[in-house]
Order: structure tokens, then sequence, then C-alpha cells
């Protein structure tokens, strides 16, 4: 086989069809676009959301209120209720008080969210003795753990007086040079 025995792959290359070329081009007088009229013409056919000139339902309904805001925390949360309940089934095991953080919630199954901070709330019933360490705790929360003798601990995020008492600093940038020292020495300074 030699490069001009080349071929492409038969039914690959297939003739572009002529259409609106007369009669004898062997598409009709009209070339599939039936007679006169809008869908006839180029650029005659009309969008899919077009409801033939009445109101479009993007106008008829009403405007959206209110506004979304970008800066709100979604945080993951979790019932002081359903902690009980999963004690009492056996998925939560441990030595009182039992330590409750995201890696025990998300090693149970209790937690799915593991980029969100974790929010403690206070429904249903508690009875076991739990250290309970999350970003955050609503009031009833903290007072049933606190009733059943346990304690808990709030998860901070690294603000910069935090972080100079664990010894970690911001780079020094250089310090800027005065005008005085930046302007060079005239010519007439030499002779």
């Amino acid at each position: 086989m030699k490069l001009h025995d080349l071929k492409p792959a038969v039914g690959s290359k297939r003739k572009r069809i002529r259409v609106g070329r007369g009669i004898a081009a062997g598409r009709g007088k009209t070339a599939g676009y039936g007679t006169k009229g809008q869908t006839s013409r180029s650029g005659g056919s009309i969008p899919a959301w077009f409801e033939g000139g009445q109101t479009p339902i993007h106008i008829r309904i009403p405007k959206l209120r209110g506004f979304r805001n970008v800066l709100r925390v979604e945080s993951a949360v979790v019932n002081v209720g359903r902690i009980q309940n999963w004690i009492d089934a056996g998925r939560l095991k441990g030595e009182s008080p039992l330590t409750i953080n995201v890696d025990v919630l998300e090693a149970a199954g209790l937690m799915k969210s593991r980029g969100k901070p974790l929010k403690v709330l206070g429904g249903g019933n508690l009875s076991a003795k739990l250290f309970v360490l999350a970003d955050s705790f609503t009031d009833s929360a903290l007072t049933k753990i606190k009733a059943a003798g346990g304690s808990t601990q709030v998860l901070q995020l690294p603000t910069e007086e935090s972080a100079v008492a664990v010894g970690v600093t911001k780079k020094k940038s250089a310090p800027k040079k005065s005008a005085s020292e930046t302007s060079e020495p005239s010519a007439g300074a030499d002779a």
C-alpha cells in the first residue's frame, strides 16, 4: 500500500446536499421548505419559548423578592438527641465523658458536610456525659449538655492575636525609602 492508495472509510465523507437550486437539481422547487409563509423564509423560525403573542410566562409571574446573602455561613447541624440515639444504639462508643467532634461524627455517619462548620442544636433528650467540640452551640444544646454533666469547647478560627500567641508572625515588608534617599545626586554636585 502506498500513500496514493489511501482512501477514507466508506460513508465517512458524504457530499453536502445543496438545496434551493431549481427543479432540475433533484430537491424540488421549494427544496423541502414548503410553500410561502413565515417558515419558508430564512430566519423565519420562532423560538421555542414563543407563546403566540400572549404575555410570556417570565413576565406573568412575579419577581423574586429579597436577596441572597453571600456572607452567610451555612453550618452542618446535629441535634443532641440524635447523638444520644446513636449512643444508645451502640454506634458511638468510648469512655465517659465521650468526646464528640467532627471526626467522630463523620466516622459514625452523623455528619456528611465535611467542609462546613459544626453547629450543635438542642433538639431531643440527652442523658450521656459528653465533651463536645464544635464551632457553635445553641443555648438549649449548652443547657442540655451541662445538665447531663458534660462540657463543651467552642472551636474558633485563628485570628491575628491567636497567631501571635502561637508564634506565627507575618512577613515584615522592606522599609520604604524616603524621597531624599531615592533621588539621585545632581551632576553639578560632583564638580
